[in-house]
């Protein structure tokens, strides 16, 4: 009989055994959490298991309730280690618990950022079993990711985050119930820096984006939506959410704001002679006799008319211009009941309370006193005007306009005045022509072919505008105000900037940027979306650039929130329009 040893005996049960507990070892790895970082870089799964501690409350975009869990990471910087938790069975988690949770994954649409604003989404799992994990098992607290420069926000995306790095506030938009933020400085438009849709340009734009952040939640504070651009913001922490238009951070804490300082002044250039340029932004005053309101683009009552020219006289009278050329004054004449001659009237009022000269006068295209039936120039319901110190300088013949081609139905009318300084014993100097202008803004309303939006940066209305430019040069170069001289200078809000094809097209036909030439720093006269620009503009003919000798903005309004402004009981300057004042200073005088 043949013997078996023992050993060998007990084989087959050993076997056995071990084909017995393979399954319940494969099953115990299936059922162990898996880093939460991979599966962001998988993406959907149609069953996992994860662990980590809840951060913070999310509710679903359909109101089921949800809260954000992070692990301890994975060790990949380039995937978040947080997961969005939606479903019935996540209804009892609160902040600091530990769990693990076991369902199905996928990405999930986050709540719409604010008043329409676009979705965006997260990696969601829709927990199908939560469990508390044991003691042993327990996570240490979850400590937010210090960020010290603009991050890959999709890295961290439902992750707390800390932010040790300069912000600047580059926007409010209370409505959305957000707050912008910048990384390292502020914003500005690609057009400002760069030719729309050159190279150039797409990295000023790409660069916006990047430190670009939304900053959102009820510690934000109201303070934050009173404060100017450029306020710098510290303290910052939250949790990152991505939001349709870019990344977002919903604070958990109440940021440290340090408010930047308004220009209490008014900048001061040299020269004898001192032309000014301002978009009143809307300026009616309804029939002029205290009726007509509400009015059809600015004030809604005649109280608030009567605090928006409040604000507005006390911002030209504080720069004290000798001439001004003005932007979006409503156009219903000359007479008495008119917006022009009511606004002269006002700061000769302002003049008289400070113990000046009460001599302001406005340029009309015909013989003072008007015709009452005179409007214009143009038939547009805003128009330009200029107005002046008539002991200072002395206008010369009428003023002349350009109602051609886009002039009238699109770019708003040009008016244009030559003028002579005044010294003592009635000499006078030589003669300079100042045009106001109000080219097409960059609304798309009725836009067609080349004058819709080309995608590259300069919205529409483009060729409108620079068709605009090469008309206006023409007509200046034909000395419409016959005043004989070469001092002839282009004022006003062209609704381009800097380096879009309307101003490229003035700079070609020889007329000079005044804050190039003087050398100004950065200039800026708007902000649009959190990014500073210029759409305010002053060039200048060769001769007249020679007597430049300053240029300057007052931004008293461009960084302004809207709460500062007329509509709101805002007092002062400040927000009297959209637009940042600009300042000019010649050397006119005779010699």
């Amino acid at each position: 009989m043949t013997r078996i040893r023992p050993a060998l005996a007990f084989a087959p049960c050993l076997l056995l055994a071990a084909c017995a507990s393979a399954p319940r070892a494969d099953r115990a790895a299936a059922q162990a959490p898996v880093p939460i970082g991979s599966l962001q870089a998988r993406g959907e799964a149609a069953q996992a298991r994860v662990a980590g501690t809840v951060t913070a409350a999310l509710a679903g975009a359909d109101g089921q309730p949800g809260w954000l869990l992070q692990d301890a990471g994975d060790g990949d910087a380039t995937t978040s280690d947080a997961i969005w938790v939606l479903g019935p069975a996540a209804a009892g988690l609160a902040p600091g618990q530990n769990v693990q949770v076991t369902g199905r994954v996928h990405r999930a649409a986050l709540p719409a950022a604010g008043k329409g604003g676009r979705a965006a989404s997260l990696l969601a799992i829709d927990a199908e079993r939560v469990e508390p994990l044991r003691a042993r098992a327990r996570l240490r607290p979850v400590a937010p990711v210090a960020v010290t420069a603009a991050p890959d926000w999709n890295a961290l995306a439902g992750m707390r985050v800390r932010i040790d790095a300069p912000l600047v506030l580059a926007d409010r938009d209370r409505e959305r119930g957000i707050v912008e933020v910048a990384f390292g400085g502020p914003l500005w438009q690609p057009g400002e820096r760069a030719a729309p849709g050159s190279e150039a340009a797409r990295a000023v734009a790409a660069d916006n984006q990047r430190r670009r952040l939304a900053l959102s939640g009820e510690a934000l504070g109201e303070d934050a939506y009173r404060a100017r651009s450029g306020s710098a913001v510290s303290a910052v922490d939250g949790i990152a959410l991505p939001r349709g238009d870019g990344p977002g951070l919903r604070l958990e804490r109440a940021p440290v704001l340090q408010p930047a300082p308004r220009p209490q002044q008014p900048p001061r250039v040299d020269g004898a002679v001192r032309i000014a340029a301002f978009n009143l932004e809307n300026l009616f005053n309804g029939d002029g006799r205290g009726g007509g309101f509400p009015t059809p683009r600015g004030a809604r009552t005649e109280a608030e008319f009567h605090a928006q020219l409040a604000k507005l006289v006390e911002t030209i009278h504080a720069m004290n211009p000798d001439v001004a050329a003005l932007m979006e004054l409503e156009n219903d004449g000359y007479g008495p009941d008119s917006t022009l001659a009511q606004l002269v009237a006002a700061l000769d009022r302002a003049d008289a309370a400070a113990g000046g000269a009460q001599d302001w006068r406005y340029a009309a295209p015909c013989k003072q006193p008007c015709a009452l039936e005179v409007r214009g120039p143009g038939d547009n319901a805003i128009r330009v005007g200029l107005i002046y110190r008539g002991q200072r300088v002395a206008a010369r013949g009428l003023a002349a306009t350009l109602e051609q081609g886009p002039f009238g139905p699109h770019s708003r009318v040009p008016l244009a005045q030559a003028f002579q300084a005044l010294a003592a014993g009635g000499r006078r100097g030589p003669a300079f022509v100042v045009a106001a202008n109000h080219f097409k803004s960059k609304g798309c309303r009725d836009a067609e072919g080349a004058d819709r939006d080309q995608g590259d940066g300069a919205a529409c209305w483009n060729a409108l505008r620079s068709d605009s430019a090469r008309r206006l040069d023409a007509w200046l170069k034909t000395d419409p105000t016959r005043s004989g001289g070469a001092l002839t200078m282009i004022v006003g809000d062209l609704n381009a900037y800097a380096q879009e094809q309307p101003l490229r097209e003035l700079y070609a036909a020889g007329w000079q940027d005044a804050f190039a030439a003087a050398k100004v720093a950065s200039p800026y006269s708007y902000v649009y979306d959190g990014e500073l620009g210029r759409l305010d503009h002053a060039l200048l003919s060769p001769a007249l650039a020679a007597t430049l000798r300053g240029a300057a903005e007052w931004h008293v309004n461009a960084d302004e929130p809207d709460s500062a402004g007329y509509r709101n009981g805002g007092t002062g300057p400040w927000r009297s329009s959209d637009h940042d004042p600009v300042l000019l200073g010649f050397d006119l005088l005779p010699r």
